[in-house]
């Protein structure tokens, strides 16, 4: 399957707080990203909490965006990525 970087600005700031209720939300997000074929695998969040850059595994850039859409979070930019082990280079 295809993975993904997901560029997000967020202009209020990611606010998931690190609680019970936080990790309720990133559950649910990452339900709803099934149904359209997506898996949230983990995000890097700037220090003022105001851009996210997601690795997602999809089927396609669309599917990012449909399930970006069903659980209202933002989307500046899909980019499909390849890993880079620098240890592959000698």
């Amino acid at each position: 399957m295809p993975r993904f970087l997901v560029q997000r600005t967020f202009r209020e700031g990611w606010l998931v707080p690190p609680s019970r209720e936080g990790a309720q939300r990133c559950r649910e997000i990452a339900a709803d990203n099934a149904e359209f074929g997506v898996t949230w695998t983990h995000s890097y969040v700037s220090e003022d909490r105001s851009v996210s850059y997601c690795i997602c595994d999809a089927p396609s850039p669309a599917a990012v965006r449909r399930a970006a859409a069903a659980t209202g979070l933002p989307v500046d930019r899909v980019t499909e990525v390849r890993v880079l082990d620098p240890y592959f280079h000698h």
